[in-house]
C-alpha cells in the first residue's frame, strides 16, 4: 500500500516528533541522517500517512525556496471527542457543514485540525 508523506519543517524535531508520539500514536518509521550533523524523522500516523520532520535550519540551508511553506492540514479521527479532551492546546469543535472539527498547536505553534472520522 503507498502511503502519503508530508514534510513539516521545524526548529526542534526531537521535540515535536514527541508530540506526534504522545497524542497520536505515531511511531518511528525512519530516521536519517542528513549533512552537518542534521536528522530527520519519519512518523506512520495511520496505515496511509506519514509526517516527516526536518529540521528548520537543514531547510534554510538546503532547500530555502521551501522554507516557509506550512502546509494547512486536516486529519480524521474516529477518536475525536477523547482527542479534543487530551491536547494541550486545542481550539472549540465547530461545525463545518455537518462535520465536526477542532484546531490544535505542536509545541513549535504550527496549527493542524482534525475532523470526526464517519
Amino acid at each position: 500500500m503507498q502511503k502519503t508523506r508530508i514534510m513539516i519543517y521545524v526548529e526542534d524535531v526531537d521535540r515535536v516528533v514527541k508530540f506526534w508520539q504522545d497524542y497520536f500514536e505515531a511511531r518511528i518509521e525512519t530516521i536519517s541522517s542528513l549533512p552537518d550533523n542534521f536528522k530527520s524523522i519519519v512518523l506512520t500516523i495511520s496505515p496511509t500517512v506519514e509526517l516527516a520532520f526536518f529540521p528548520k535550519a537543514f531547510i534554510a540551508k538546503y532547500s530555502p525556496e521551501v522554507l516557509g511553506n506550512t502546509p494547512s492540514l486536516l486529519f480524521f479521527s474516529e477518536q475525536f471527542k477523547a482527542l479534543h479532551a487530551k491536547l494541550p492546546t486545542v481550539g472549540d469543535i465547530v461545525d463545518h457543514d455537518g462535520m465536526l472539527t477542532f484546531n490544535f498547536a505542536d509545541p513549535e505553534g504550527n496549527y493542524f485540525a482534525v475532523a470526526q472520522a464517519k
